[in-house]
C-alpha cells in the first residue's frame, strides 16, 4: 500500500530549523513548500491498487528525491545519501535532521512500478501541466527540434565476446539449455580447449589469422549447433526471458560472421564480415545499445535523446531517448512525432519548427505541411556531380507534364521510379563538363517529397528565414548543453529505463528553469511573477 505524509512537523523538522538557510528560488525551496502540491499522493494511487501491505515510502517523497537525483546525476546509492546527510535534501523531502533514509532498493522497486504503469513519464507530466498553468508557452508559436548521443552504461563487445556472452546466457536462461551445450557446444573446446561455459576470451595465438578463422568457425558452429537443439518454435511461443535470449543468441551469430572466402556456409568455415551490419547489437548486456554518427567525425555508442525546446523560454514540452541507430529513430522521424504529439501545441494553430539539417527529410516536410506548420529546418545540401557544377535546383521540373529540363534545355519524362535519363544527349552537349563525368550521360533521382524539399530550399534562401534561424534555434542547443552537462552516460540499461530517466531529468530542468522565471503558486495556481 502507499504511504501517508505525516504533516506534523517533528521537532527537529528541518525546515522549522533551518528552513530559512534554503536558496530562494531553488528546487531545494520548490519542493520543501510543494512537493505535496505538485506530487499528491493520488497521483500514484495506481501503482498500489490492492491498499495492503506495509506501507511504502509517501510518494511526494520518492518523486521529490527522483527529480533531484535526476537533476544532480545521483546514483540511488549517492541519492539515499544525500537525503541521510544534505540538510538540503532533507528540508525538500521533508525529513528531520536525524531521519536516516530508505534503503536505495526502494527506487529500483518504485521505478519499476512506474514502467509497469499506463502513466509511467507521470512526473514529467505534472511538471508540463505547471508549464500550461503558467502560461509560459502558450501563446508561443515556435518550436524546436534537436538530439544528441548519450553514451550507454556498458563497455562495447566484439564478436568473440558477444558470442561466448549469448551461449552462456541462454544456458542460464533456458532449461535444460546447459546440458545441450555440454553435448553440442564442443567444436570450440576442440580447437582452443575453451569450454562455452567459460567466461572471457580464449587463449590463442591472437597474431595468427588462421588460428583467429579456425576460433571463428568453431564458436559459430557451436552457436548454431545450439539453436539447431533447441526448440525454438515452443521457446519464442512461451515468450519471457528465455525467448529474448535465443533471439539474441540468433542474432549476434549472424550480424559479424560470414562464410570464409572460399566457403559456401555449408563446410563450417566463417570468418568476421568485411562489413558493418546495420542496426548492430554492441554488446548482448545492453541489447539495445547502439552505434552512433552524429557527425562524420563524431563516433559514439550509446543512445540518442530527442527534445523539443520553446525556444523563448528553453523549456523542453517533449522528449524521448531511442536507440542511436536505425530508420525509425531518426532525427526526422521521431521529431516529427513528437512535435505533432506535443500537447502544448494543441492549441496554436500554426507552429514554426526549427531544426538543423538532420529533419529536412521530405517525409518530414510533408508532415509539417499536412499541419499547415512553417519548416525553419536548415535545408539538405545538394550536391553537384561535378564539383561547381550544376545540382538539382538547376533542373526544371514541371508537376504537370511530369518532366525535368536540364540546363542545356533537354526535357525528359519522369519515370514512375522518380528517374530523369538524359542518355545520348549528354554526349554532345557544351554544357557536360559543368554537369556529368558519366559516359551514359547524367541521370537524376527524385524523391517522392522533392517538389516540397525544392520549394523548402528557395525558402530557405530568404533573409526573412535565415534571420528567425539565426535568433531562435540557439536556444535549442543551450537547452541540449543543460541536458548533458554531468549526464553525458545514461545510468541504466535498456531504452525504457533509459527513456524514463531522460524524462525525470527533463523534468527536474524544466522546474528549475521556471524558477528561474519567477514559478510562484499564488491562490491556488501557479503563475509566473
Amino acid at each position: 500500500m502507499q504511504g501517508e505524509w505525516d504533516r506534523q512537523r517533528e521537532l527537529l523538522d528541518v525546515v522549522s530549523v533551518a528552513g530559512h538557510l534554503l536558496e530562494p528560488g531553488s528546487v531545494f525551496a520548490l519542493l520543501a513548500e510543494h512537493r505535496g502540491r505538485l506530487f499528491p499522493a493520488e497521483l500514484f494511487a495506481d501503482l498500489f491498487p490492492s491498499g495492503r501491505g506495509r506501507p511504502s515510502i509517501p510518494g511526494e517523497v520518492i518523486a521529490s528525491v527522483i527529480v533531484l537525483q535526476a537533476l544532480f546525476g545521483h546514483s540511488d546509492r549517492e541519492a539515499v545519501d544525500a537525503l541521510t546527510f544534505d540538510l538540503r535534501w532533507k528540508a525538500a523531502c521533508g525529513y528531520a535532521v536525524d531521519a536516516k533514509g530508505f534503503d536505495s532498493s526502494t527506487l529500483t522497486y518504485w521505478r519499476r512500478r512506474l514502467a509497469a504503469s499506463e502513466n509511467p513519464q507521470r512526473i514529467f507530466e505534472v511538471v508540463r501541466q505547471v508549464i500550461a498553468e503558467t502560461g509560459a508557452v502558450k501563446t508561443k508559436t515556435r518550436r524546436a527540434l534537436d538530439s544528441t548521443v548519450l553514451d550507454d552504461a556498458v563497455a562495447r563487445q566484439d564478436t568473440i565476446t558477444q558470442l561466448i556472452a549469448q551461449i552462456r546466457r541462454v544456458g542460464r536462461e533456458v532449461p535444460g539449455a546447459k546440458e545441450l551445450i555440454a553435448s553440442e557446444c564442443t567444436r570450440l573446446a576442440a580447437v582452443c580447449g575453451h569450454d562455452c561455459s567459460e567466461a572471457g576470451k580464449p587463449r590463442i595465438a591472437w597474431d595468427d589469422q588462421a588460428a583467429r578463422d579456425e576460433l571463428v568457425s568453431a564458436l559459430v558452429a557451436d552457436a548454431l549447433a545450439l539453436l539447431e537443439a533447441l526448440d525454438v518454435e515452443a521457446i519464442t511461443a512461451a515468450g519471457g526471458r528465455p525467448a529474448e535470449a535465443v533471439a539474441l543468441l540468433a542474432l549476434v551469430a549472424g550480424q559479424d560472421v560470414e562464410p570464409a572466402e572460399d566457403s559456401d556456409g555449408t563446410d563450417g568455415r566463417w570468418r568476421i564480415a568485411r562489413r558493418t551490419v546495420p542496426d548492430r547489437v554492441i554488446s548482448t548486456v545492453d541489447p539495445d545499445a547502439r552505434h552512433a554518427h552524429k557527425t562524420q567525425q563524431r563516433r559514439q555508442d550509446g543512445f540518442k535523446a530527442h527534445i523539443v525546446v520553446e525556444p523563448d523560454t528553453g523549456l523542453t514540452t517533449a522528449a524521448r531517448l531511442t536507440r542511436a541507430s536505425g530508420p525509425d529513430n531518426s532525427d526526422a522521424a521521431v521529431g516529427a512525432d513528437l512535435v505533432t504529439t506535443d500537447p502544448t501545441t494543441t492549441d496554436v494553430e500554426h507552429i514554426e519548427v526549427l531544426g538543423d539539417s538532420a529533419y529536412a527529410t521530405g517525409d518530414m516536410l510533408a508532415t509539417l505541411a499536412g499541419k499547415q506548420w512553417l519548416p525553419l529546418v536548415k535545408p539538405w545540401p545538394t550536391r553537384p556531380a561535378v564539383e561547381g557544377g550544376f545540382g538539382l535546383d538547376d533542373f526544371t521540373f514541371d508537376a504537370a507534364a511530369n518532366t525535368l529540363t536540364c540546363p542545356a534545355d533537354v526535357t525528359r519524362t519522369v519515370s514512375p521510379q522518380g528517374r530523369a535519363k538524359f542518355g545520348a544527349a549528354c554526349r554532345q552537349c557544351p554544357l557536360r563538363q559543368r554537369c556529368t563525368t558519366s559516359q551514359s550521360g547524367r541521370s537524376v533521382l527524385l524523391g517522392e517529397h522533392h517538389v516540397l524539399q525544392r520549394q523548402h530550399r528557395q525558402r530557405a534562401q530568404g533573409e526573412d528565414f535565415r534571420a528567425t534561424y539565426r535568433q531562435h534555434r540557439p536556444m535549442v542547443e543551450r537547452s541540449i548543453a543543460w541536458l548533458t552537462r554531468g549526464a553525458r552516460r545514461v545510468p541504466y540499461r535498456g531504452v525504457d529505463k533509459n527513456n524514463s530517466w531522460l524524462h525525470h531529468r527533463a523534468a527536474a530542468l524544466n522546474l528549475r528553469r521556471l524558477l528561474a522565471m519567477g514559478l510562484t503558486h499564488q491562490n491556488g495556481a501557479w503563475a509566473l511573477a
